[in-house]
Formats: structure tokens, C-alpha cells, sequence
């Protein structure tokens, strides 16, 4: 049985002959019939909105297609990280902390006529967390997390892209989970750059017009190497904005603390010292040499001490930064300035 609020407010769009609200009732009631794997009623639900071709009028954004054509552009992911387990700047951990309990006492705002938010950004350098990020939120919901794919969605024909779109959100609208845009820039580029095509432009307008479209049952997550790349117009449709800049010393002495308690016996060193001794690196960096150390002390079978491993490692370490180029071998983007922090 539908949730009480949802009746009621499907009873006052009928009443009112208001179809917007129906229209995002029936998928809302869709959505947690799917969530209950109710998925014949589900089923039935969408085939009747659409009219099943007795001239009945249809409601346009629910798709008449076969619901698992929005699949099609998504990698589903099984979400293991938990929130308390991320090392986050204190903002960060707060605003998503507030995201969470607004989505699980999403009837208590819906009785006082609020939607919880749903639109987040994540802006940070690679490697410091915004992925697994979204894959927390999703485990804290219990949500799937759908991870879009862009090789599948950017298509080569004119309108081709901004179609598969439309069919990706046709399928979120029915299905609660938490949608991640990796490299967002990819597509909600700037469209008053000149060098960008007309295609490009017609992108972005049809990505805002369905995250402005989508219900707060599911959660957009959206991240970003370049905010600088960013149209204007995408950062207003994110309630939530979030950095995660590179980690201090501190946090990542916490981070390698994690990790060396999982070993039975001592690393030789304090996590303190070898965050000094890893440098100025990503959470992903750190993680890395952390599983490298674990790798070796199991492949060791108890012949080697850890501390020994530790040493050597730190000796691979240190030949693979060395051997890294830095930042001023890179090529710089031309044009571009650094964003400004966001906050939440």
C-alpha cells in the first residue's frame, strides 16, 4: 500500500486536475513500489499512466518503453563504504549528515510541505574521496548507486546524447538510488565558451531541464575536477555544494591509522610519521601504499616482520614519486581560473 501522503496528494491532483502533480505522485508511488520489489504492480502502474493505448492521455515523462532501456547507461554499484568510516572535513561530514536524515524523514518534511534535498556537488582535485563519497550516502540510504557512463550516453549524432538522457531519467524517476556523475564537466560545460558546438549547448539545456524535473527520492550526486568548467547555470541546481580539497596531515594520519589497525603487529612507525614520510598525497595515493603493505605482509606468511615491509615499501615509495612528474611538467589549461569555495 502507497504511503498516506502520497494518496492524498494523488486525491487533490485529481481533484484539481493539476497533471504535474500527478505525474510526479504516480512515479513517486512507482518508485517505492520498485523499492518494495512490487515490480508487477510497478509495472501496471506505469502501463496505465501511459494509457495502454485506450486514449486515455498520456502523462510525457513517463516512458512507454521498456523501463531497463534507461539502464542501459549506468554501471550499478554495490555501495560498501560507510560515512563513518571516511576521514571528511567537519562541513562536509555535517551537510551530508543533514542530507541523509532529510531523505530518511522525508514524510515528516512532506506533511509540512518541504521536499528533502537531493542535488549535491562534489568539486576537489582527483583522489580525495568524492566517489566514494556518493558510494557512502548510497550504503547509509540503502540505495543502489548508479554510476552514469559516458562512452554509452555520448552518442555521435545530432540530438542523439540529449535523447539517451531523457531515457536515463525517465528510469531514475521510477527507481529510488543515488545517481553519480563522475567528471561532470563532461557534460554541463560552460555554454558561453566559443569553442564549444551548438550539440554541446543543447546538452547542457536539456541536463538542467531533468535535474530540475527529477523528485527528491532520488539523489543526484555530481562531481568535479574543474569547477571552473562548470555552466553558471549548473551550480544553482545543487542545493548542496561541497569541497574536498587534498588532505591535511593531520586527516591523513588518521586515514593510514585505519589501516595499520588491521595488522596484528606493529608497523615500526607511528601513522603520524608516515604520513610525513607518503608526502603530500591523495586519500587514494595513501590507500594504495596502505593495500600494497597488506598485500606483502600476507604474501609474506609470517616469514617477514611488518616493519620490515614498511621500509621497503617506503623505498618503492619514494623511487615512484621521484620518478612522477611534477606540477610544472604538466601542460596548464589555458584561460581557466581557480574556483572559489562553495561551501555548502
Amino acid at each position: 500500500m502507497a504511503r498516506s501522503d502520497l494518496l492524498v496528494s494523488l486525491v487533490k491532483a485529481g481533484a484539481s486536475g493539476d497533471r504535474r502533480l500527478m505525474r510526479s505522485t504516480v512515479e513517486a508511488i512507482i518508485a517505492e513500489e520498485r523499492s518494495k520489489q512490487h515490480n508487477v504492480l510497478a509495472d501496471k502502474l506505469t502501463k496505465a499512466i501511459n494509457g495502454a493505448g485506450n486514449g486515455v492521455h498520456h502523462l510525457q515523462t513517463i516512458p512507454a518503453e521498456p523501463a531497463h532501456r534507461g539502464r542501459d547507461f549506468i554501471a550499478e554499484v554495490q555501495p560498501r563504504r560507510r560515512l563513518e568510516e571516511l576521514v571528511l572535513p567537519d562541513l562536509v561530514h555535517a551537510a551530508c549528515a543533514q542530507l541523509i536524515e532529510e531523505q530518511l524523514r522525508a514524510d515528516l518534511l512532506r506533511s509540512h510541505g518541504l521536499e528533502p534535498r537531493h542535488r549535491v556537488l562534489l568539486v576537489g582535485p582527483p583522489g580525495n574521496g568524492k566517489t566514494t563519497l556518493a558510494e557512502a550516502v548510497a550504503e547509509a540510504l540503502a540505495l543502489p548507486l548508479f554510476v552514469v557512463r559516458y562512452e554509452l550516453m555520448i552518442g555521435s549524432y545530432l540530438g542523439e546524447t540529449a535523447a539517451r538522457l531523457k531515457r536515463l531519467f525517465d528510469y531514475v524517476r521510477t527507481t529510488p538510488c543515488v545517481l553519480f556523475f563522475d567528471e561532470f564537466d563532461v557534460l554541463g560545460k560552460e555554454r558561453g565558451d566559443t569553442h564549444e558546438t551548438g550539440e554541446i549547448k543543447r546538452v547542457v539545456s536539456s541536463l538542467l531541464l531533468q535535474i530540475d524535473d527529477l523528485p527528491s527520492y532520488a539523489i543526484v550526486m555530481a562531481a568535479t575536477n574543474h569547477a571552473e568548467l562548470l555552466d553558471r547555470a549548473v551550480w544553482r541546481r545543487f542545493q548542496i555544494r561541497l569541497e574536498l580539497p587534498k588532505p591535511t596531515q593531520k586527516q591523513m594520519s588518521a586515514f593510514i591509522a585505519t589501516f595499520l589497525s588491521r595488522h596484528n603487529e606493529p608497523a615500526g612507525m607511528s601513522a603520524d610519521t608516515l604520513a610525513k614520510r607518503l608526502g603530500p598525497v591523495s586519500y587514494s595515493e595513501a590507500e594504495q601504499f596502505c593495500l600494497d603493505l597488506l598485500r606483502r605482509q600476507v604474501l609474506a606468511m609470517g616469514e617477514r616482520p611488518l616493519k620490515a615491509i614498511v621500509v621497503e615499501q617506503l623505498k618503492l615509495w619514494s623511487a615512484r614519486v621521484s620518478a612522477a612528474p611534477t606540477q610544472e611538467d604538466k601542460p596548464s589549461r589555458a584561460g581557466t581560473s581557480a574556483p572559489q569555495n562553495s561551501g555548502t
